[in-house]
């Protein structure tokens, strides 16, 4: 039994709530016997000390804080984040591009990184840079989500990037919310009139409800714990649909760089 996630772009809350559910049934329960890690460019902290303060530990929850997946143990927390190509897989073989290995009473998790833009740390509490991110997007309130937009003079699709705003909404969903919500994506958050507030709050939660049922976006080769893929891709109305036409209007879908992201809009839906 194995579970990897690969992806050339950063997973976002679908795909790592996807992530966090598969591992969940898995590895909750298991004990730690030994950690070993081979690649130090994803660990933060020393290596030595860390896999003592792992040997023995029991894992009690696997939880999702925004981006990141937040392994619960018996004793401090081990944090994980995917960067654009890491991987976990349960009980995998292991290749070039394993960088960690914990040995499980039963079995084995290993992580994988081609590229090297993910993370392990290891610590008694949650990492301060992670307990400090914004809410939950699924959890936060109309109320807060307006305040927090209200206190921002970016376009509205980065300050939905930012994630001491909302934690866990990415480039696909961003997009998508502020089509569904009709607003421009330029638009300045702390402009936008109430009413535009709110549709751009309920689309949000929309469409990652939407997408977190469908096992997340496999717009590269992203696939789940059995190796099928995600089937949200095909929902999309903008992402990635740079001149088809609009499924609303017929308008052909722009794209333009916004915090330095592709942004893609219906110039004609949204204003």
């Amino acid at each position: 039994m194995f579970w990897w996630i690969c992806r050339s772009k950063m997973p976002e809350l679908p795909e790592v709530e996807t992530v966090v559910r598969t591992l969940r049934p898995a590895v909750v329960g298991r004990r730690i016997l030994n950690a070993e890690f081979t690649g130090l460019r994803v660990l933060i902290g020393s290596a030595r000390k860390t896999a003592n303060a792992l040997a023995g530990r029991k894992i009690v929850a696997v939880e999702r804080h925004g981006k990141f997946i937040s392994i619960r143990l018996d004793r401090g927390f081990l944090v994980i984040h995917l960067g654009m190509t890491g991987r976990l897989l349960i009980d995998g073989a292991l290749s070039k591009w394993t960088h960690a290995i914990f040995t499980l009473d039963r079995g084995s998790l290993l992580y994988e990184d081609p590229r090297q833009f993910g993370r392990i740390e290891y610590g008694e509490e949650l990492p301060a840079r992670v307990a400090a991110l914004g809410p939950e997007p699924l959890e936060v309130t109309l109320e807060e989500f307006a305040q927090r937009l209200k206190l921002r003079s970016s376009p509205v699709k980065a300050v939905l990037l930012n994630q001491a705003v909302v934690r866990g909404v990415g480039n696909i969903y961003a997009d998508e919310a502020l089509f569904r919500a009709g607003v421009h994506p330029k638009r300045v958050a702390a402009s936008l009139r109430a009413d535009r507030v709110e549709r751009i709050y309920r689309s949000m939660q929309q469409v990652l409800t939407e997408a977190i049922e469908s096992r997340g976006s496999s717009v590269s080769n992203y696939v789940d714990a059995e190796g099928c893929q995600g089937s949200f891709q095909t929902a999309h109305r903008v992402y990635q649909r740079t001149g088809e036409p609009c499924v609303n209007c017929g308008t052909g879908i722009k794209r333009i760089v916004l915090a330095q992201r592709g942004t893609h809009f219906c110039p004609k839906c949204q204003k």
